[in-house]
């Protein structure tokens, strides 16, 4: 069962896609990054990017804990249908549920800026071109949390991101980084 840890709709239960389609971050990971957030952002009125948003559970947590909005992006349209019943169902306003592959969102302009980007892809996937095509989307001093196995490859940082902790949790490993803005590609083109 997944829920919402804490907020306005603490307690929440969320659906998760049937089968192997996702792999939902714990409730345990989920209430560890929240918290390590806390001493690196505001989360209040925080525009969110949740991308690999499955059950959409970490964007869906973000406004339950204040953000002002949360862009949940997705690609398989069963897990689509499931981010947009839990967004309704969770009623808060400032869910945005993007049917579209992560790389292809990333690839069109980089409107709007967010102040917070969770990722939770497949372990296998290469988050490094990713995290490249993220950097103009980030506002400054925004914070982007990445989600992978704690036995496999290091996240490695592009340009404009410099990472300032890593946690584990379980079989799970949470990275984090912050905008610096010394990067050419942080600015706008």
């Amino acid at each position: 069962m997944t829920r919402i840890i804490a907020g306005s709709e603490r307690g929440r239960r969320l659906k998760v896609p049937d089968g192997d389609v996702t792999r939902p971050t714990s409730d345990r990971a989920r209430e560890g990054m929240f918290s390590s957030l806390l001493s690196l952002m505001d989360l209040d009125g925080a525009r969110v990017l949740d991308l690999y948003a499955g059950s959409g559970a970490l964007g869906l947590e973000a406004l339950s804990r204040g953000a002002g909005s949360a862009t949940l992006v997705e690609a398989d349209p069963k897990v689509v249908r499931v981010c947009e019943a839990n967004a309704a169902a969770v009623g808060l306003p400032g869910a945005h549920v993007v049917h579209s592959p992560v790389e292809q969102y990333l690839a069109h302009g980089a409107e709007p800026r967010y102040d917070l980007a969770v990722l939770d892809p497949p372990y296998e996937l290469d988050v490094a071109p990713v995290l490249e095509a993220l950097v103009p989307w980030l506002a400054p001093d925004a914070v982007v949390v990445v989600e992978r196995r704690r036995r496999g490859l290091a996240v490695v940082w592009p340009g404009g991101l410099e990472g300032v902790r890593e946690r584990k949790y379980g079989e799970a490993m949470l990275w984090y980084a912050v905008l610096t803005g010394t990067s050419e590609s942080a600015d706008p083109a």
